[in-house]
């Protein structure tokens, strides 16, 4: 019996070193690495870092907003944004606006396409760091935008 025991103690030890690996392995999955990405880059550019509702590896999902990778797109023209909704693509990353809030904002900078798709006639507003407004779209309406500095937008 005595003999059993060890057996048994070394079969246990293997297992739990083949879950380590295993859960290692997990930890370095690729679409791990994109969760990662996609969520500090939301964070980095939302300033009141609202808590996600779901994240998968294609997408992090707020009330009222998708944060997806940004196509590879050269202009308005191909990014794709569903009816009701105001995207854009900022640093590489696209943002999906579909609930009527005010989201502050920050460091938003560069150039970047934008869909305001949208009720027709409805108006998305950009902001300025003091609230004044600096720029507006007005559904439907699509095209390339100056991101710096918008330090808080209001999709209708």
């Amino acid at each position: 019996m005595d003999i059993i025991k060890p057996a048994a103690l070394l079969v246990a030890a293997s297992a739990l070193v083949a879950g380590s690996t295993v859960a290692a392995t997990a930890a370095a999955d690729p679409a791990d690495t994109r969760v990662t990405a996609l969520q500090q880059a939301a964070d980095e550019v939302l300033a009141d870092k609202p808590a996600p509702l779901r994240v998968s590896a294609d997408a992090v999902r707020y009330e009222g907003l998708t944060v997806t990778e940004a196509p590879r797109t050269k202009g308005a023209q191909d990014l794709a944004c569903d009816y009701g909704h105001l995207c854009m693509v900022v640093k590489g990353t696209k943002f999906d606006f579909y609930k009527c809030q005010t989201w502050n904002l920050t460091n938003w900078t560069g150039d970047g396409p934008f869909t305001n798709n949208q009720t027709r006639g409805t108006v998305a507003k950009f902001f300025n760091k003091d609230g004044s407004v600096r720029w507006t779209s007005t559904a439907y309406q699509a095209g390339t935008a100056t991101w710096d500095p918008i330090w808080s937008l209001r999709p209708c």
